[in-house]
């Protein structure tokens, strides 16, 4: 699948039509969950009749479009199949029991209640919401498809406006490798990654850098007076300031994971219990801003894209162990160079590198949990942005 998403320019009188498909979204999902809580053992067949219950009863249900009701049914499907998966699997720790949305943020439609203009420069959304004709901003990459192929149309809110997401049902195309290298990944704190060739990508820090910006932006919130316009304006200030974070965040993971798959036939990387380690109170902040998780996935991502294996390795002792001689060599976090006995000296983080790349040769590993399918360095130089100015807008999921 392929997402692609575009800014709509939406008026006054459609952000309350919106709001209110978003609001009427979350309702039937919510409402379809605490029915399931409260029948166990019903089953697909009995969550649908209950929609459809529940847009006879209710007016503004049923003035939403039938498959966007569908839609919210199936995202309960999804999560209760993924909980009882994870039971089945007997998953360490939480096992996702499904939870209410507070706070929706988009409506998905599938393949009726919108219709893309000849142009494919408009979309309309023809349900008895009253949201009418958005025009959409942004790459006309959408005119290479189809409509046949478009699967689902999203309506999203964000800090900085709405955006109208479209899913392509298309494979993803193939790209030719650069070199067939074969590189072990370590990510830290000090530098984004260290590979097993002695490269080692910089931390960018983009919370860190904005941080004095956020605080003044979430200040100017509280000397405003509540329930007042300007309040509201101030909160949205903020909340773009940590949308581009977060954007900057997700691009630089990106195309990092790119130059990487593109690079090496072969990616041997930790897999780290993020969620575990952010539960460090005094990490926490550092942890989430080097964007872990997104590099991960977008790992996986390229790896298909370029034909690139990826392996996910325990990171038990790759710190501790020589990559020479393979003796422990007990250090704490503050040690910076490993220095063993037989004469490997080595930065940390490097050495680390190595035993990763080496685990995943000897024992195999596991695949990347999106991954299909162990030299070079994984630096490219400035053709890095050129690559990743070219691409289309592409998501692993939708």
């Amino acid at each position: 699948m392929l997402v692609l998403e575009y800014k709509a320019v939406v008026k006054k009188s459609q952000l309350t039509a919106i709001d209110e498909a978003i609001r009427t979204s979350q309702f039937v999902r919510n409402k379809v969950l605490r029915y399931w809580m409260d029948n166990r053992g019903v089953g697909k067949k009995e969550l649908y009749q209950y929609n459809t219950a529940l847009r006879a009863e209710y007016g503004f249900v049923k003035d939403l479009n039938s498959h966007a009701c569908q839609a919210s049914v199936e995202n309960v499907e999804r999560a209760i199949s993924r909980f009882f998966d994870n039971c089945k699997k007997n998953k360490p720790g939480k096992k996702g029991y499904p939870r209410f949305k507070k706070d929706a943020r988009s409506v998905e439609y599938k393949t009726s209640g919108w219709k893309l203009h000849p142009t494919k420069r408009r979309i309309t959304f023809s349900d008895k919401k009253g949201i009418g004709e958005l025009k959409l901003l942004g790459k006309w990459d959408i005119h290479t498809y189809p409509v046949e192929l478009i699967k689902r149309v999203r309506i999203v809110r964000r800090a900085d406006g709405y955006y109208v997401q479209f899913c392509v049902k298309v494979d993803a195309t193939s790209e030719p490798r650069t070199g067939d290298g074969e590189v072990g990944l370590d990510v830290g704190l000090e530098y984004f990654y260290s590979d097993s060739n002695g490269y080692h990508e910089e931390n960018p820090r983009f919370h860190k850098k904005a941080s004095k910006a956020i605080k003044h932006a979430q200040r100017r919130i509280y000397s405003k007076e509540k329930r007042k316009n300007n309040r509201h304006k101030a909160r949205g200030r903020y909340a773009r300031k940590h949308l581009k974070v977060s954007r900057q965040r997700e691009e630089h993971a990106k195309k990092v994971a790119r130059n990487v798959c593109k690079a090496n036939a072969l990616v041997a990387y930790e897999e780290l219990n993020v969620k575990g380690l952010v539960r460090n109170r005094r990490l926490a902040k550092s942890i989430s801003d080097v964007a872990w998780s997104a590099f991960r996935r977008w790992l996986e991502y390229f790896a298909v894209k370029f034909g690139t294996q990826v392996v996910a390795v325990a990171p038990h002792y790759t710190s501790q162990k020589c990559s020479g001689c393979g003796n422990i060599v007990k250090k704490t976090l503050s040690t910076r160079t490993h220095a063993c006995k037989c004469g490997c000296v080595l930065q940390r983080d490097v050495n680390a590198a190595i035993n990763i790349l080496c685990k995943a040769k000897s024992t195999g590993g596991h695949p990347g949990s999106n991954a299909w399918g162990v030299g070079t360095s994984t630096f490219l130089g400035a053709s890095l942005v050129e690559q990743v100015a070219t691409m289309s807008q592409e998501s692993p999921g939708f």
